[in-house]
């Protein structure tokens, strides 16, 4: 479904993503590790167009998409839960959903999926009028799953999804993770926590200093020995 080849992106002088490629399969979960300064955040930018390549090339179902601005990505089919939630705390929960959906005409569908997102987080029901700001932590990352979720996403990427999270919730996420992948979303997952995501990961990708270090089913990740010791605490 997503296709990366070569991928060189830039801040300013420093290369920050140096030549990476990999693919993520429909109906599947891939999961990008590393340490931070490893370039997955940015890496998920460019793949929804925040940030762009200054050489090689991104494709979504067979067409080029890396020099698309983030709007025509949405409407293209990628969904996406930043790093830090970054919901808009003065509009209400109800209004965060409506904006997920803000590329969207059918008034009909957007209220069928508001409901389908409130029984899928329960946590956020009954709280439709109430400021996302006045949130916990872990409900506000509820709610911008949710919030990219009313966009109908073909690939859902998610950049750190557990960060501060407290470890009840984080497994909480990791299985609300696994549970839409079941579903049919196909997930891009960006994640420090190696040990949870490619616990649910069907491939995983392992970046260091922007570059590929290892690239394999997440099965064969958990049993690699550099991996166990780097990023999975197993001496």
């Amino acid at each position: 479904m997503l296709t990366l080849e070569n991928v060189h992106i830039y801040y300013g002088h420093i290369h920050a993503v140096k030549g990476i490629s990999f693919e993520v399969r429909k109906g599947e979960i891939t999961t990008l590790i590393g340490a931070n300064g490893a370039g997955k955040s940015t890496t998920l930018k460019a793949i929804c167009g925040i940030v762009h390549p200054r050489q090689g090339a991104i494709y979504l179902n067979g067409q080029p998409v890396h020099r698309l601005p983030p709007h025509k990505l949405v409407s293209q089919g990628i969904g996406y839960v930043p790093e830090g939630r970054r919901v808009f705390p003065v509009l209400t929960v109800d209004e965060n959903l409506e904006m997920g959906a803000y590329h969207r005409t059918d008034a009909d569908g957007i209220a069928q999926d508001k409901a389908r997102m409130y029984e899928l987080f329960p946590a956020l029901k009954g709280r439709e009028r109430q400021l996302a700001g006045s949130l916990s932590g872990g409900e506000q990352q509820m709610l911008a799953i949710a919030r990219a979720l009313m966009s109908r996403p073909q690939i859902l990427v998610m950049d750190e999804p557990s960060l501060g999270l407290a470890p009840m919730l984080v497994q909480h996420v990791f299985e609300i993770i696994a549970e839409l992948n079941r579903q049919g979303i196909t997930i891009l997952l960006s994640e420090q926590n190696a040990r949870a995501a490619l616990k649910i990961a069907h491939h995983g990708v392992v970046l260091e200093t922007g570059r590929i270090r290892f690239m394999d089913t997440a099965e064969a990740l958990r049993e690699n020995p550099v991996v166990q010791h780097a990023y999975l605490g197993i001496a």
